[in-house]
């Protein structure tokens, strides 16, 4: 794959590369790297690249920083063929916009009220995205009005012409400036896009992103529907189910491979990051401690994790669904490496399934949905652990001298599976049926510290790392802040300081600990 550019290589001002950078983007993808020079200079561009390339920026970055801010006409109209691909365009041109003063970004599509998008037009919008449908809606009811129009933006053109918006495209077309630019993106290149093409656009630039081979076949691909708040959740419940030697977790930006990292380390994990801000000195000492063993998960951005060559990865998990398609093969191609076999998990949002299916058509392959792993999950992939290793321990020796302590306790009336399941039960985290009591509900406490109490304990196999971990991660309370922990049957307490409480409990009333949904108050102490 072609070295890509960074975008402070692009002619774009500093509003923009700061919003690509608090983004946390590091390099260009190939078609953005290809594009934003020639929208810039202002050439029409024919683009074939699927879903998942990088496509909104390759067009959005040029037009937000080509639209003049004074000018409160329409200058811009993005087209796409659902709502939900134009409500994502739109969240994307915002933070990409959102140093950029002066501009509006307005998204009309139907299932919106249409009122409210009157007023949003009425106030003046200098980029309007749209479904075809709706657009031409406005443009007949005389609410949008495209005379000064300077860029038309056709995205996923193909699925456009094949859910019937043909007329309504070359309606919409018909009805722009002649001067204007025309940019046009498809994953196919079918006769219909080249007459578009033909028709509509001035000596266009023809780009494509090529794509290398998939050669994977060794590894087990699995795709599971996460929203953003489990997927720290899924990730530990995985980690503890699949217990993998080495592994790797894969973010698309620099933020949240610090983020992920901090908080899996919170909860007791042992991993560390990797990305482009890092410097030589401290990119080489992580990959040190990771080829050692010091830890065994590795949290990097695609940008970093180039050239990597460590065989003994087992497990890749794409935290999020890479914004290329071709970075998911370079990805999972991390594990089953030298004959080994290997195994991918993906956490696939509901604004990922584009990017889902292209991945899945483009590398000819199928990756299988699986459910969410849960605490019984976990608890029974440890438990079949612990009986391979009671089967290695009776085919190499049970030891003599503990046979006389359980046949004490055979002969104290015990049975041979209650002896074995208490061992389990204690060796997987015992978990006493006894609730402790503090006088009112809460006991004497350190001065400064308030207690809250969570609606789950031991009963869900809920450590001190995971509360920890959640409210560290959720609430930016250090976790040293956070004060002791007791964990009963069905709750737990927990101290934290008292000016924080009421913060914290307003956070997590919305958050899950390990996958659970909990409820948290403040109880009354004796101090």
């Amino acid at each position: 794959m072609e070295e890509p550019k960074k975008f402070s290589d692009f002619s774009i001002s500093q509003d923009l590369l700061k919003a690509v950078a608090d983004m946390g983007f590091e390099e260009a993808t190939p078609i953005q790297s290809m594009a934003i020079p020639l929208i810039l200079e202002g050439k029409d561009i024919t683009g074939q690249a699927q879903t998942g390339t990088g496509k909104t920026a390759a067009f959005g970055l040029p037009l937000i920083e080509m639209i003049d801010p004074d000018n409160r006409d329409v200058q811009a109209l993005v087209l796409a063929p659902t709502r939900e691909l134009a409500i994502q365009i739109a969240e994307e041109f915002a933070r990409f916009g959102q140093y950029r003063k002066g501009l509006s970004i307005v998204p009309v599509y139907g299932g919106q009220p249409i009122e409210r998008q009157f007023r949003a037009l009425r106030a003046g919008a200098q980029i309007v995205i749209g479904t075809p449908g709706r657009i031409m809606d406005h443009l007949d009811r005389k609410t949008l009005t495209v005379a000064n129009l300077r860029f038309v933006v056709l995205d996923e053109a193909d699925q456009m012409l094949d859910m019937g918006f043909r007329d309504d495209i070359a309606r919409i077309l018909k009805s722009s400036p002649k001067g204007r630019q025309t940019l046009l993106f498809s994953a196919t290149m079918p006769s219909a896009i080249l007459d578009l093409s033909k028709k509509y656009q001035k000596n266009p630039e023809f780009i494509k992103v090529v794509h290398a081979e998939m050669t994977v076949p060794q590894i087990e691909q699995f795709y599971l529907e996460v929203k953003d708040r489990q997927k720290l959740d899924v990730l530990c419940n995985l980690m503890d189910i699949q217990n993998p030697d080495l592994a790797m977790v894969f973010c698309n930006t620099k933020r949240a491979v610090d983020d992920v990292t901090s908080r899996l380390q919170a909860r007791g994990y042992f991993a560390d990051a990797l990305h482009g801000d890092m410097k030589q000195t401290q990119r080489d000492r992580v990959m040190g401690k990771f080829r050692k063993r010091q830890i065994d998960i590795l949290v990097a951005t695609d940008v970093a994790a180039r050239g990597l060559d460590i065989s003994e990865i087992d497990t890749v998990f794409n935290y999020d669904v890479p914004q290329d398609v071709e970075y998911y093969i370079h990805r999972i191609g991390r594990t089953a490496r030298a004959g080994r076999a290997g195994s991918s998990f993906s956490f696939v949002g509901p604004k990922d399934i584009y990017k889902l299916r292209e991945i899945q058509r483009f590398a000819k392959i199928k990756i299988t949905r699986m459910p969410l792993p849960t605490t019984d999950d976990v608890e029974a992939s440890q438990a079949r652990v612990l009986i391979d290793k009671v089967k290695e321990v009776c085919e190499t020796g049970l030891g003599e001298r503990f046979i006389p302590h359980v046949e004490q306790a055979l002969e104290e009336g015990l049975t041979c599976i209650e002896v074995a399941t208490a061992l389990m039960k204690i060796h997987l985290g015992g978990r006493d049926s006894e609730e402790r009591t503090f006088g009112n509900e809460g006991g004497t406490i350190e001065p400064g510290m308030a207690r809250l109490r969570i609606s789950v304990g031991k009963d869900r196999q809920i450590r001190a790392k995971d509360i920890v971990g959640a409210i560290a991660g959720e609430t930016g309370l250090p976790g040293r802040s956070i004060g002791a922990i007791d964990i009963y049957e069905t709750f737990t307490y927990v101290d934290v300081p008292a000016e924080n409480a009421r913060e914290i409990v307003e956070i997590m009333k919305d958050r899950t600990i390990r996958g659970l949904t909990v409820e948290i108050s403040r109880v009354e102490t004796k101090n």
